[in-house]
């Protein structure tokens, strides 16, 4: 229903933009002198005529679901109303999904009947409400619009302002956005630190957060020392990073200053295309593929390698990342003014000393970009670990040794049976603040570097 009633508008804001321009276009033929180019009076019309529905739309959809529980809710006997939160949320999904079809209509139990039907009759309330309101409020905004149209008008002024305010809307929702972001994680992480000392979470060397799911059960009482998931993540993003680095960079090299462009047209696509593959692809090809060689070729040195090991995860990790680096670093190898090249080969240089001593300094600030870029990449993988490296948090530096990192134990704690306050789950929380503290760390040292040089080099 919504995909469907978005299509409508969107076909009613293309319509709204042609007579718009079309109504202008008959204004400037008859004689008279407009502030504006046809096109913004079209981009005025359809502004007016699409962006509130829009709006609407995405408010509707938002509230839609939330509104009918509620009223399904008011419609339950009052048995039903005074159950826990717990238990009234579980009904209320198994309602939502035998309406919706998933699972099989419940007949052995009336209110659950009633409570299906009355759903169904909202859903289909709420389908014709959207269509008739939402399309009436793009109609007025035409009808409106349409009216504005004059000599005098100054469309395009208008349109500007339209698009200001929207600009602001979005750059205000991504900086709120990230300011929830991080409120979430500090206040989560401060009930898990109001249990479990940051001391411990920090210097502490055993992770095994095994806590009792209920009061009267025997379990362990947990150690939360995050050292050695930090030791594994670093292990395995160093290990990522020797191989992404010097191949993405010798790529990019090679690409800016040595490959046809015609050969380059067709080759850096086909690297990019590297980090377009989906993480879990990566993990099979590290399980399947890499994981055994390694393990092969270190018995045959006569090393103890683990059949999931550090050197395996990171050096498929620096695979998945080649395209990071040397994209990022093409680009601002080929930014770097032609002038400094002639420049360097009027002095005599070769080219090779043209790039050792004047490009790749120059480019320095792009390169450290894509380089942290890179670094905060295999920081932040989980699927490749998983199936590679283990879950496993041994405290070495071992590569051919079995670690596991940050991020899997981040998911692995936000699933299963346990509570959401336990201090297990809450570690999560932890961890991810910590994972957050690190790279925003590493962004501010990046643009420490590219600044500094940036001022060398202008």
């Amino acid at each position: 229903m919504s995909l469907t009633l978005f299509f409508v508008l969107l076909g009613l804001t293309v319509a709204s933009f042609w007579v718009g321009r079309q109504h202008a276009v008959s204004l400037r033929n008859g004689g008279a002198r407009l502030h504006s180019l046809p096109s913004y009076h079209g981009t005025y019309v359809a502004l007016v005529c699409g962006l509130p529905a829009a709006l609407l739309l995405l408010a509707w959809i938002s509230a839609e679901g939330w509104m009918i529980r509620q009223f399904v809710i008011a419609g339950l006997p009052d048995e039903f109303k005074q159950l826990p939160d717990g238990e009234l949320a579980l009904l209320m999904t198994d309602v939502r999904n035998m309406a919706y079809g998933a699972v099989p209509l419940d007949t052995s139990r009336p209110h659950i009947v009633s409570a299906v039907e009355h759903y169904n009759r909202l859903r289909g309330l709420s389908k014709v409400l959207s269509w008739l309101v939402i399309l009436a409020v793009a109609i007025a905004g035409f009808v409106l619009a349409r009216r504005m149209i004059a000599p005098e008008f100054r469309a395009r002024n208008a349109v500007e302002r339209i698009l200001n305010v929207v600009l602001i809307i979005s750059s205000s929702l991504a900086v709120l956005t990230t300011i929830g972001i991080v409120l979430s994680l500090v206040f989560e992480a401060l009930r898990f630190f109001a249990r479990v000392p940051v001391t411990e979470f920090l210097f502490g060397l055993t992770w095994s957060p095994q806590t009792a799911i209920r009061a009267e059960q025997v379990g362990a009482s947990g150690a939360f020392g995050a050292v050695p998931l930090i030791v594994g993540t670093l292990v395995i993003s160093v290990i990522a990073m020797l191989v992404a680095v010097p191949v993405g960079l010798m790529a990019a090299v090679y690409m800016s200053e040595f490959m046809p462009g015609r050969i380059r047209a067709v080759v850096k696509p086909i690297l990019e295309i590297l980090a377009g593959i989906p993480t879990v692809v990566y993990g099979f090809f590290a399980a399947l593929t890499v994981a055994p060689l390694v393990q092969s070729i270190g018995m045959s040195l006569g090393l103890n390698v683990a059949s999931q090991s550090a050197l395996a995860a990171g050096v498929v990790m620096g695979i998945m990342i080649i395209p990071f680096v040397s994209s990022l670093s093409d680009d601002v190898i080929n930014a770097v003014p032609q002038s400094l090249r002639e420049g360097s080969y009027g002095l005599g240089a070769t080219q090779a000393e043209t790039i050792r001593l004047v490009l790749l300094p120059a480019a320095l600030p792009g390169i450290v970009a894509s380089v942290i870029l890179a670094f905060s990449r295999a920081l932040g993988e989980t699927m490749i670990v998983v199936m590679a490296a283990g879950l496993a948090a041994n405290l070495t530096i071992n590569p051919l040794e079995s670690v596991t990192t940050v991020t899997v134990h981040i998911a692995m704690l936000l699933v299963g049976d346990q509570e959401f306050d336990s201090a297990k789950t809450l570690s999560a929380f932890a961890l991810g603040l910590l994972l957050f503290v690190v790279t925003l760390g590493l962004n501010i040292i990046a643009q420490r570097v590219v600044k500094k040089y940036r001022e060398q080099y202008e």
